[in-house]
């Protein structure tokens, strides 16, 4: 990297602690302001990491900052993203990037008028599991890929989150909020999807919080809360997606992948780390050697879960070091807005009753190797 590209993080709640911690891990990377509709919690958070807080208007118009980490809510993320381009700055979002196509190819065409990249989370699938499951079957390890099953499903967002109305309303839903994980890395893995149909309901048409600082409110339930979905790839594998906020427990693996030559076994892709496990045609199931990735390496220390690997941020250092390049970033606008052409669709497919084909496509991202990782990295 030539250059120290001044970041400014739009958003002071929860998953902005990510941001601020994480991102000094990265070359080409400074946060430098924030911004937040509410005044307080940026100051609260520039005081935290000695950064300075800005009314949004004066973050946008910041000659210090070149690129603009877009942590609203989701219903906001198309207008905030096009804030940031129309004010000449780069835009990295949280996902969902935008709730529809629509928004998403006009953040397009603002974006190639203006020269402006646009990239968006999730980037957990350039954690170090996810990449060695990649190797493995880039590798014909399991042959071709002929199916597989995805599983995210628990009882719902209102048992921990502070302030879950969001999670409950069109543009939230399990789909949405944790789909993006599974579709990009199954992106990653295999490629891009060809057309998918879906099932939807919900189970109850409000929530009561159960977490503080608002516990025992009830809040409405706006959009579907279980979907069991199949998606049809262009390489003509054909994967179960199951995604709900309506189940208490289940047994389901994350991620697996079967192919003509055996089986793979892939973590939990809301996280960078995990164990990959594999069984080959006829032999037992056995774990990948862990591969010492710079993106699976334990850093952290979650109050639940334990010791883990946490890079969130990566595919912004990604995006940067593209740009100083001239390549395509990992977490790119074509592959974002796949996603959402995926997600949408499902959605669509549920509450319509037939198949809908993709109207988007993309590559696979580029792989990203030990010696890749590690040159993103101070």
């Amino acid at each position: 990297m030539t250059k120290t590209y001044g970041v400014g993080i739009l958003g002071c709640g929860n998953i902005s602690t990510t941001y601020f911690s994480l991102a000094p891990l990265f070359k080409g990377l400074e946060v430098r302001a924030c911004a937040d509709l509410n005044p307080a919690a940026a100051e609260a958070r520039a005081a935290e990491y000695g950064v300075r807080a800005q009314s949004i208007e004066d973050l946008l118009a910041n000659d210090e900052i070149d690129v603009i980490v877009n942590l609203t809510i989701p219903d906001a993320h198309y207008a905030v993203t096009k804030r940031i381009l129309e004010a000449g700055k780069h835009a990295y979002s949280e996902k969902p990037l935008v709730l529809s196509l629509e928004e998403g190819e006009d953040l397009r065409r603002i974006a190639t008028a203006k020269g402006l990249a646009v990239g968006c989370a999730p980037d957990t699938f350039l954690g170090g599991a996810h990449q060695q499951a990649r190797q493995f079957i880039d590798a014909g390890g399991i042959g071709k890929v002929t199916s597989g099953t995805c599983h995210v499903m628990g009882p719902g967002m209102e048992m921990w989150h502070p302030s879950p109305d969001f999670f409950f309303l069109p543009g939230g839903g399990p789909i949405l909020d944790m789909g993006p994980y599974y579709i990009a890395n199954l992106i990653n893995l295999i490629g891009p999807v060809k057309r998918v149909a879906a099932l939807t309901n919900m189970a109850r048409e409000s929530r009561t919080i159960s977490s503080e600082p608002r516990k025992g409110e009830v809040i409405p339930v706006k959009t579907p809360t279980n979907i069991h979905a199949l998606l049809e790839f262009q390489s003509g594998a054909t994967i179960t997606l199951s995604a709900s906020w309506d189940v208490w427990a289940h047994r389901h693996a994350n991620m697996e992948l079967y192919g003509t030559e055996g089986s793979i076994f892939v973590p939990d892709p809301n996280f960078f780390g995990g164990k990959v496990e594999v069984t080959p045609a006829g032999a037992e199931t056995r774990e990948l050697s862990p591969w010492d990735h710079p993106f699976g390496r334990l850093n952290q220390d979650h109050p639940h879960l334990g010791p883990l690997a946490n890079y969130r941020t990566a595919g912004l250092a990604d995006m940067v070091a593209a740009l100083e390049t001239g390549r395509d970033a990992r977490c790119s606008l074509d592959r974002t807005l796949h996603g959402v052409d995926v997600m949408t669709s499902i959605l669509k497919s549920g509450a319509e009753g037939r198949f809908v084909e993709m109207t988007t496509t993309c590559t696979q991202p580029a792989a990203l190797g030990i010696e890749e990782a590690s040159a993103l990295l101070k």
